[in-house]
């Protein structure tokens, strides 16, 4: 049985988001190489990015107005 979080965060993920982060640290979308191995300007990070920006947009409901950043 999986223990229940209830702190402010991190949360507990649910099994197949864990699942499908431990296969993409494996093999990224069948490469042959990891996501932590994919370089930052390479098509497939390109396209990580992308999908990232666009599922944030889709969360916040952000129309064309408005930019995702991510700032480390």
């Amino acid at each position: 049985m999986r223990k229940h979080n209830f702190n402010s965060g991190p949360s507990i993920l649910p099994q197949e988001v864990l699942e499908q982060a431990a296969d993409a640290i494996k093999n990224f979308n069948g490469i042959n190489l990891s996501l932590l191995e994919i370089g930052h300007r390479s098509k497939w990070f390109v396209d990580v990015m992308e999908e990232a920006r666009n599922l944030v947009k889709e969360l916040m409901q952000l129309n064309e107005n408005f930019e995702v950043l991510f700032l480390h």
